[in-house]
């Protein structure tokens, strides 16, 4: 009998919820796991504790054409997730340039060197249901059509139609996840999910005495990142490179996750949520919200924890930690 070659996975953006989740999986199925991280940034690492010493980092601005081709044609991954990006979403296109040069040319440069030198290499590009933006429809399904409102929407559709150029012009497989929001106790403060249940931890233990939201009407299409994660892993285990919508088809609003986050600690949100316009974002016209059939059929895959259960996880994280 031979020897079984280990599969290779680079990730980039390992450092985001995503990335820590995927990586966690992925040496669960015993890869071998490099994981990108920008040299510039100022994030800690932010990755599960239990696969710290399981992967490989590598400190590479993806900016740079030449780093990412000398690390695609050294390592020759079976498989490369293009999970970094600029996300956080700006609606007033300030600093527009440096949310879309990272998540364009990053994109080109990635499928540019898989296809000079590991045109086996499965590529996974992490798109969003931001490149549905103002919708005309809702649900969203892969034939929804695009209407970004955000640089990062755009960029978001700029690197989908790489992706889908370069599976149909030097027949790649590649492919594009359209994710729709997920959280997790993993997710940055930055992101209301997190606001609110890390103010919930020091609301409990009186190093904060409220929390400032901006509108608490806002919907959204919520999942879990762990469930996310397996529906990433699974397209590339297909036959053929296709795009899926990743999402639970369910919609709840921001006043829906306040609500279910203070009841679980016993306290009324009413005494303690504050409202401020600085926050707001622009009106929804139409819901974005996940029409995943094609993935319950092809892949096998629908979300396993529900609304209320993500909640109640990020929440018990946070007093965790607090506690500690």
């Amino acid at each position: 009998m031979g020897i079984i070659k280990k599969k290779i996975a680079i990730i980039s953006g390992i450092s985001g919820q995503d990335g820590s989740y995927l990586a966690e999986l992925l040496v669960k199925k015993k890869y071998i796991v490099y994981g990108i991280t920008n040299p510039k940034s100022k994030n800690k690492l932010n990755i599960i504790n239990s696969i710290k010493g399981k992967i490989i980092i590598k400190k590479l601005d993806l900016n740079n054409y030449k780093k990412i081709a000398t690390l695609i044609k050294r390592i020759k991954p079976t498989e490369f997730y293009h999970l970094a990006a600029q996300s956080l979403i700006n609606f007033k296109f300030e600093d527009e340039f440096f949310k879309l040069n990272p998540n364009i040319n990053g994109t080109h440069y990635i499928l540019s060197a898989i296809k000079e030198y590991s045109k086996k290499t499965k590529f996974y590009f992490a798109a969003s249901s931001e490149l549905f933006g103002n919708a005309e429809k809702s649900p969203q399904n892969e034939n929804s059509k695009f209407n970004p409102r955000s640089a990062y929407g755009i960029s978001k559709v700029a690197g989908f139609h790489l992706t889908k150029n370069y599976r149909e012009a030097y027949n790649l497989f590649s492919c594009s996840g359209i994710l729709f929001n997920h959280e997790s106790p993993l997710r940055n403060e930055n992101f209301v999910s997190r606001k609110i249940t890390s103010s919930i931890a020091r609301i409990i233990f009186k190093k904060q005495k409220s929390l400032t939201l901006g509108s608490i009407n806002s919907k959204r299409d919520w999942g879990y990142a762990e469930d996310y994660v397996e529906a990433m892993w699974k397209m590339l285990q297909q036959k053929k490179p296709q795009d899926f919508v990743i999402g639970t088809g369910k919609i709840h609003s921001v006043k829906d996750f306040v609500k279910i986050a203070f009841d679980y600690v016993g306290l009324d949100y009413k005494k303690y949520v504050k409202f401020d316009k600085k926050f707001m974002r622009p009106k929804d016209n139409i819901i974005l919200k996940a029409d995943f059939k094609k993935a319950k059929k092809i892949l096998n895959w629908s979300p396993k924890t529900n609304f209320k259960q993500l909640v109640h996880k990020m929440v018990d994280f946070d007093i965790r930690q607090l506690k500690k």
